[in-house]
C-alpha cells in the first residue's frame, strides 16, 4: 500500500465548531441509554490526534457515546499529526498501523483523521452524528454472532472464555484492549493551540490474545494489573486486514 497519509484540513471557526458539537451531543443522546449492556455490544473506534483541528467534535461524540449502555467507544491516537508542532502524548505508532491495516483491508490508498469505524464493518470520516448514530442502532439491531464471550476475573487474573453456538469465520482473533476512561488535556501548540479537549475511553494497549478457529471452546487467562480499564474483542481476521468485530465485552 502506498504510503500516503491524507487527513482533513477544513478548519472550522471556534463559534461554529461549538455549535457542531452542541448537534453532536444532541443527536448521540437520542441512542439507547438503558439498552443491555452485555446484549451485543457495538465497538466504536475513533482514530484521532491532539494536533487535529478537525477532531475535536469527534471526540466530544466519543465522550457522549461513553454515557451510552450497548457501545463500547475507544480512541486510538495515531502519531502521524506529531509533526506539526504538537506531540499527542497518547499517540501509538501501533495504532497507525491498525487504521493503515483497515484501510488496506477495504482497498483503500488513504486514512483520515478522525475517522470512525463501527464494530470492524461501517466506516466513517469527520464528524457525522447522525450518520455515527445511523450506524451504531443498525449494528445494534443485527443478530449477535453465535459465539458466546465471557469474562471473569479473579485478582489480577482475567479468564477469558468464547464457547462457538454456530457457523464462525474460519479465522478470528482474540484480542484485549486497555484504556483510560477520561482525560483533560490542554493544547498548547500546533492547529489545536489554545484548546482544552477531554478525552474518552483513551486506548492505552491493544494487544492479541489467541487466533482462533472458533471448531472447539476456547479459554484464555491473562493478567490485568494496573488502574486502566479493559474490554475483550474478538474479531474476524482475514488475509487483508481486520474483519468485522463478532463480540466484545468489558470489565468496570
Amino acid at each position: 500500500m502506498q504510503q500516503i497519509l491524507t487527513h482533513l484540513t477544513r478548519i472550522l471557526p471556534r463559534s461554529r465548531g461549538k455549535f457542531l458539537v452542541a448537534g453532536v451531543l444532541a443527536t448521540l443522546s437520542s441512542l439507547p441509554a438503558m439498552a443491555d449492556p452485555d446484549d451485543n455490544l457495538v465497538v466504536v473506534e475513533l482514530f484521532t490526534s491532539q494536533g487535529c483541528s478537525s477532531c475535536p467534535p469527534a471526540d466530544a461524540m466519543m465522550q457522549e457515546l461513553a454515557t451510552r449502555q450497548g457501545v463500547l467507544p475507544l480512541s486510538l491516537h495515531v502519531d502521524y499529526w506529531d509533526y506539526i508542532g504538537w506531540r499527542d502524548e497518547f499517540a501509538q505508532p501501533q495504532f497507525t498501523l491498525r487504521q493503515k491495516a483497515y484501510a488496506h483491508a477495504i482497498g483503500k490508498r488513504t486514512i483520515y483523521t478522525p475517522q470512525i469505524i463501527v464494530q470492524g464493518a461501517d466506516f466513517l470520516v469527520g464528524a457525522k452524528p447522525m450518520r455515527l448514530a445511523d450506524m451504531v442502532l443498525r449494528q445494534m439491531s443485527t443478530p449477535p454472532a453465535p459465539v458466546d464471550l465471557t469474562l471473569s476475573r479473579e485478582g489480577e487474573r482475567l479468564s477469558i472464555t468464547a464457547v462457538p453456538e454456530g457457523p464462525l469465520p474460519s479465522a478470528m482473533r482474540l484480542q484485549i484492549v486497555r484504556f483510560d476512561p477520561h482525560e483533560r488535556v490542554t493544547i498548547e501548540r500546533g492547529e489545536n493551540a489554545g484548546r482544552v479537549v477531554d478525552y474518552s475511553n483513551i486506548v492505552t494497549d491493544w494487544r492479541p490474545l489467541a487466533e482462533w478457529n472458533g471448531l472447539a471452546p476456547l479459554v484464555v487467562t491473562v493478567d490485568t494489573n494496573g488502574p486502566d480499564s479493559v474490554a475483550v474483542i474478538l474479531q474476524a481476521a482475514t488475509p487483508a486486514g481486520p474483519g468485522p468485530i463478532l463480540a466484545a465485552s468489558r470489565l468496570d
